[in-house]
């Protein structure tokens, strides 16, 4: 497993793409993609791309980890 490479929530941007989700998860990038197609994941669709906005994505981390995620 890849170690996330951001060590605050604080640093993360405002939104992520699939590449930084990968990243804050550290999964791989095809993972992080896949991710963000699933029906419960909050993505924000803006023209063709997609991207998650960070609250929306830190509230979907701890509601599929019983609330592991420190701010």
């Amino acid at each position: 497993m890849k170690e996330s490479v951001y060590k605050s929530y604080d640093e993360l941007p405002l939104f992520l793409n699939s590449e930084l989700v990968a990243k804050v998860l550290g999964v791989s990038p095809s993972s992080g993609y896949e991710l963000m197609h699933q029906p419960d994941f909050p993505v924000l669709r803006v023209g063709n791309r997609m991207v998650v906005p960070k609250e929306k994505f830190m509230q979907w981390v701890e509601e599929h980890t019983g609330g592991g995620v420190h701010k």
